[in-house]
């Protein structure tokens, strides 16, 4: 299976689509930050526009999309797996969007508490699968991937919390622009793709055949 992982479109998905038009892939996975603070509809139009290309579309919402995004993600063709989990062969995917608290009192914004609960719940139901992708907009604490130029890490403390209780196969994150790259907690691997507003995404090689090879996780330029 081949997945394309992207985060942080702040409303512009032409390098997504540019990239489809000439590549294929199995599932589009979508880690929050569709829109730049709305408007709500646009969510709709954004991911069904990238839902047109005839490849399934999972999303999660960002501190950055209005509050009304889980409604209009529902509406839309694509597939919301906020708080929710969805188990497509051997691979369980779930996921949790909005961020922990910022300074800046974006739109979706969670107490820790809230986090750990939620998201735990949701990573629970996919425990038992080969592959678990845990899909979240804010990155896991004290990573490569949420480390700020100043030198702060400013990830979800909760997430990283999960992660090494649960150990799913991958964390695919975004939120902090600037922390693009991957890294390990345990065995699971980290990956904030960065900015797609910016060309940047994450394509993720799964093999079809169980124990044939290991999963390849790239980022790359769209």
């Amino acid at each position: 299976m081949k997945i394309l992982a992207v985060s942080d479109l702040h409303g512009d998905i032409k390098p997504i689509t540019r990239y489809l038009q000439e590549n294929k892939a199995d599932l589009i996975i979508i880690a929050g930050d569709i829109t730049h603070f709305g408007p709500p509809e646009l969510v709709e139009e954004l991911l069904n526009e990238i839902s047109s290309f005839g490849i399934p579309v999972m999303a999660i919402p960002g501190n950055c999309d209005p509050e009304s995004f889980h409604v209009k993600i529902d509406q839309s063709q694509a597939t919301n797996i906020h708080a929710r989990n969805v188990i497509i062969r051997n691979i369980g995917i779930c996921g949790f969007g909005g961020s922990n608290p910022t300074p800046f009192d974006t739109p979706l914004e969670f107490e820790e508490v809230q986090i750990y609960d939620e998201a735990k719940r949701a990573i629970e139901g996919i425990e038992g699968q080969e592959i678990t992708l845990f899909i979240t907009h804010a990155p896991p604490y004290n990573t490569k991937t949420d480390l700020l130029p100043s030198g702060s890490h400013v990830g979800s403390k909760s997430l990283r919390k999960i992660i090494e209780e649960v150990q799913p196969t991958l964390n695919i994150c975004g939120h902090i622009h600037e922390a693009s790259g991957m890294d390990k907690i345990g065995n699971t691997t980290v990956v904030n793709p960065g900015q797609l507003s910016h060309g940047q995404a994450c394509l993720i090689q799964i093999p079809d055949a169980s124990g044939a090879e290991e999963i390849k996780t790239e980022i790359i330029k769209l």
